[in-house]
């Protein structure tokens, strides 16, 4: 089952000595169409700072209870390095951040979580508040960490928050905006994309895979889609009060002729 942004937006953390605060928005890698981190608002406990927190350390939610339980504590949280959230998340903060929390690098591979296909496989016996002294002496490490900052100097992380509202274009003309994004919290990916045809097709909402995007004009603030109108408009409409199951997938998939989660 998937579920939509606003399913996961102020979700109560529950960490393992007390609760950290609740989430707020998200940063989607944009090569990869996956949620690397959480923004989450801490309670008065820390001064309501914003802090982020990857899907490594998430161990379960309870959509009943609107809370996600999550393997670090309240002492790591505070110790963590700051995070303005704000801005741009670098590279080098991505690089601080992982080897506090002693999660090995997800940018190694060419898979959405390294080499694995989910966050909580990487997270399997990386518990450890940092690295330990061993490590921090080891040359091998810091010569994989300049590899990882040359390797990538391009900022692919975006917030969800920013990006609601960009507008959409088929081969034939618009299509609407962007309302909202559908995510498979097994892996963190971004399954589909949410839009809103209202500016042409009134009172519909229908769903758009990030492999179906032929472009992305960032600084325009427009998507590019590889389909006519007609297409979409013959598409299985979305109704967000319904679950989002299988068979809905397969009929989406059937319609466009395609089969590429």
């Amino acid at each position: 089952m998937l579920h939509t942004l606003d399913d996961l937006k102020n979700l109560a953390i529950h960490a393992s000595d007390g609760d950290i605060g609740q989430t707020k928005d998200f940063y989607f890698d944009d090569k990869h169409w996956v949620i690397r981190y959480l923004v989450v608002e801490t309670g008065s406990w820390l001064f309501s700072k914003k802090i982020l927190l990857s899907p490594i350390s998430i161990k379960e939610l309870d959509q009943e209870d609107k809370t996600l339980s999550v393997s670090i504590s309240r002492e790591q949280v505070k110790n963590s390095p700051d995070i303005d959230t704000e801005k741009p998340v670098s590279r080098q903060y991505e690089v601080d951040y992982m080897g506090y929390y002693g999660y090995p690098d997800y940018w190694g591979s060419t898979g959405i979580w390294g080499s694995e296909p989910s966050p909580n496989m990487m997270a399997s016996g990386y518990y450890s508040v940092a690295p330990t002294p061993d490590n921090l002496d080891n040359p091998d490490k810091f010569a994989d960490v300049d590899a990882a900052l040359s390797r990538d100097n391009d900022h692919h992380l975006r917030s969800s928050h920013a990006v609601t509202g960009y507008h959409l274009d088929a081969i034939d003309g618009e299509l609407g905006h962007l309302q909202g994004m559908l995510i498979d919290i097994d892996t963190w990916a971004i399954r589909y994309l949410i839009i809103n045809t209202s500016n042409w097709w009134s009172g519909h909402l229908v769903l758009i895979a990030p492999k179906w995007i032929k472009e992305v004009s960032w600084p325009t603030s427009k998507i590019y889609v590889d389909m006519t109108q007609q297409q979409v408009k013959d598409a299985p409409t979305f109704d967000p009060s319904e679950p989002f199951n299988l068979e809905h997938e397969q009929s989406l998939q059937t319609h466009y002729g395609r089969n590429d989660k």
